[in-house]
């Protein structure tokens, strides 16, 4: 299994969390978006839309982060899954809201805050506001989950809990990190799920 990404990249580290998670065996192969790796012919042949990451498993190729962990979980049992149906739909859904909810806000302050300042781009205040606002929109609903489930899709760590993380890890490092303050149930579910091996691991703790 070969891991093609970048230890920066919040997708990549999705993947990564998956593979401490299943005890799978891998060799990560770094593309570096500074010398434009991801753009080379090469990759494109990986991933044809020049991100990270996309894996080789003995010459089955993937790329998108969800469908890759989804596949190395299964590939092992799927131990990340919910057994029962609805418990998998409520994986599902929350894997969706990560997805079309909290991610887009979510990465308007990590730009903002960790990457931009990496690259000596100034901030947009704008942006920050607009990611402020979905942010603590999630969180409420995050909440009110968390109040009466252990995890997001309930008493087990699923891959919707793998998917939050590496965004979840960017704002707590941030100032975004004071917009969790008000979310006691929230708190409780990042510090049982960053004490993890796997996401000790992955986050380089």
């Amino acid at each position: 299994m070969k891991l093609f990404g970048n230890p920066l990249s919040t997708c990549t580290r999705k993947v990564l969390c998956t593979l401490a998670e299943t005890g799978t065996p891998y060799e990560f192969v770094t593309i570096d978006f500074t010398k434009g790796e991801h753009k080379q012919p090469a990759h494109l042949a990986r991933q044809p839309f020049g991100k990270v990451p996309a894996i080789d498993d003995d010459g089955f190729m993937m790329f998108e982060s969800r469908a890759i962990c989804r596949y190395l979980n299964r590939k092992v049992g799927g131990a990340l899954e919910p057994a029962d149906l609805r418990g998998r739909a409520m994986m599902e859904q929350w894997m969706s809201v990560e997805q079309a909810e909290f991610t887009p806000a979510a990465m308007k302050l990590i730009y903002n805050y960790v990457f931009w300042p990496m690259m000596g781009k100034d901030q947009d205040s704008a942006m920050i506001t607009d990611g402020n606002a979905g942010v603590t929109a999630c969180l409420e609903v995050m909440d009110r989950r968390l109040a009466s489930s252990t995890y997001l899709a309930g008493d087990q760590f699923t891959l919707a809990d793998v998917n939050f993380l590496p965004y979840v890890e960017y704002l707590m490092a941030s100032p975004a990190k004071e917009l969790f303050g008000k979310h006691a149930h929230v708190m409780a579910w990042w510090n049982r799920c960053s004490e993890r091996p796997s996401w000790r691991k992955t986050a380089g703790r």
